[in-house]
């Protein structure tokens, strides 16, 4: 991987004068068993045992290495592979269906493996390119793959709390829960799990099957972009040698790693620069969770305090032990929390997480729009080829001005970001089928709720643009987007209508956006002084109204 470094100075990052506020996460309750491989020692003897292994490019021998032409699976197979494993973690049960339909999994929310969402309401599109149509460039953002929990979050929290009990002999646990007296919490904070890093490596090769053909259009070497936070930058390698190859992708594509902290612009990570996204507008999305866990685990908690004598469980515990059964078995492979909680139970998990979405990252929140939009102004940028010379939003001037680090003519480009930032992008592009039953009450699951974070932001999630011409030709005339392999339909957007496949003409979305762009006022709903509660928000667009 060739490096563009994006560690430039705080004065040049800035595209505007921001004030910050201090970080979401809160202190970091720790491991209680940890391990660091490979062992410190091995230094000392690093170089002489070195002599003994060559670089694996340099030893020769290699037999016959001719190439074959690339894969464009999008366009030559009759149908896709969808993503339905998640291999090697084990699918846990749940407490009161043993054996039966119900998959766990899939009611983690934003903590669940990407699985391939079969249709957003266009029962007939596909991920597959229309017929007498021809890809001629893809867009992909996506998020980083399976991590261990934030700092500070629930898990740890819990964790501490049963740790701080047992260290006082005042701990004990019976019955289903009697596995707590000897388990200790071996999570660590943030970083990508060995499940995750194969979720990117897996989204590389995947990725390379179905777009590879377009490799041939470029001029010079893919400029590829992520953030500088440890599982950010981890996803983005995992995600070239899966594209590349582990012998080739450090000299095959440039990496651009703009800053993730306060201070710096960046649209992979644009909350720092809106102040009104870290203050109390942000924590309507854990006051609606908290409000939900008040309702749907009251039974849980009772359930399983009669098995903690001595111990004070409340429901923030009973909800770090729920979100423990995800966190653990995508860094664990397995977790004793999973089955204890019964199906409506883990409905109920779901639910929270859409709830906090909804109103901290999602078409419920005023600041929310103005977070994706400045992805949107590089989207159109990039599109028309032309380079962006006002920087009123997240932009980050020093980066999108530049030729080398913001090309504009790539037919391949890929973004690594956030879960948040993909759910912000939708409504800034005004993607309206997820605002559709909005807002989302707080006090019981509606039927037929389309706004499931499961379908939107999982671990390794993708959001897809491909830009075709139809029929065939070297001119872009229509361009369509696919949320984790699901065809989007477009009618939000100005000018685009209803497509059974979900496509829009090429001239015609790039005003819609533009439009989009004139609509989201960043000013106003990033640093304007207001005031929101769940009791009177009625928002479904992630702006504040006007």
């Amino acid at each position: 991987m060739l490096l563009l470094s994006a560690f430039v100075s705080a004065a040049l990052a800035r595209a505007i004068s921001a004030a910050v506020v201090p970080s979401k996460a809160s202190s970091f309750a720790g491991s209680t068993s940890t391990f660091q491989f490979p062992p410190a020692d091995v230094t000392s003897t690093a170089t002489l045992i070195n002599s003994f292994f060559p670089d694996a490019s340099e030893v020769g021998f290699a037999g016959p290495t001719p190439t074959g032409d690339e894969a464009e699976s999008v366009a030559t197979a009759p149908a896709l592979s969808p993503v339905k494993g998640y291999f090697p973690l084990v699918r846990p049960d749940t407490s009161d269906r043993k054996g039966k339909d119900f998959n766990v999994v899939e009611s983690w929310a934003n903590l669940s493996p990407m699985q391939s969402v079969k249709s957003f309401g266009l029962d007939n599109a596909t991920e597959r390119i229309p017929e007498g149509c021809k890809i001629n460039q893809v867009f992909l953002l996506h998020r980083h793959g399976a991590r261990y929990p934030t700092s500070g979050s629930s898990p740890s929290t819990f964790a501490a709390n049963v740790h701080s009990a047992a260290g006082n002999g005042t701990f004990i646990a019976t019955g289903p829960l009697e596995f707590l007296n000897t388990w200790t919490y071996k999570l660590g904070a943030e970083l990508l799990t060995p499940f995750g890093r194969e979720q990117l490596f897996n989204l590389g090769v995947g990725f390379r099957v179905k777009y590879g053909d377009l490799l041939k259009n470029f001029t010079g070497l893919p400029v590829w972009r992520t953030t500088s936070e440890a599982r950010m930058v981890d996803s983005a390698l995992h995600f070239a040698a899966g594209f590349f190859g582990v012998q080739s992708y450090q000299s095959s594509y440039y990496q651009v790693i703009e800053i993730e902290k306060e201070g710096f612009n960046s649209t992979l990570v644009p909350w720092d620069q809106c102040p009104n996204a870290n203050n109390d507008i942000y924590t309507l999305g854990d006051d609606a969770t908290k409000a939900w866990n008040n309702v749907y685990l009251v039974d849980a908690q009772k359930r399983f305090a009669q098995y903690l004598p001595g111990f004070n469980l409340t429901i923030d515990d009973v909800a770090g032990m729920q979100a423990l059964c995800p966190y653990e078995t995508v860094a664990l492979g397995y977790s004793a929390f999973c089955d204890l909680f019964t199906e409506e139970e883990w409905k109920g998990f779901a639910y929270g997480i859409d709830l906090n979405f909804w109103y901290g990252d999602g078409p419920g929140n005023p600041a929310v729009s103005a977070q994706g939009i400045g992805w949107v102004q590089e989207l159109v940028s990039r599109l028309t080829k032309t380079r962006i010379t006002t920087f009123d939003s997240t932009l980050n001037g020093t980066i999108v001005g530049n030729n080398v680090t913001f090309p504009l003519d790539q037919p391949i480009y890929v973004d690594a970001s956030h879960d948040t930032v993909i759910s912000a992008v939708l409504p800034a592009m005004n993607f309206t089928l997820f605002a559709a039953g909005g807002p989302l009450p707080l006090d019981h699951i509606p039927e037929n709720q389309t706004y499931k974070t499961r379908e939107i932001a999982p671990f390794a999630s993708r959001l897809v643009g491909q830009v075709l011409s139809c029929p065939a030709s070297d001119t872009p005339t229509h361009i369509r987007w696919l949320l984790n392999d699901g065809v989007l339909p477009l009618t939000g957007i100005q000018g685009c209508g209803y497509d059974s496949n979900g496509l829009c003409e090429f001239d015609t979305f790039i005003a819609g956006m533009k439009q989009r762009i004139e609509e989201v006022d960043f000013v106003f709903d990033c640093f304007a002084n207001y005031s929101l509660s769940l009791d009177n928000d009625t928002i479904t667009n992630g702006q504040f109204p006007q």
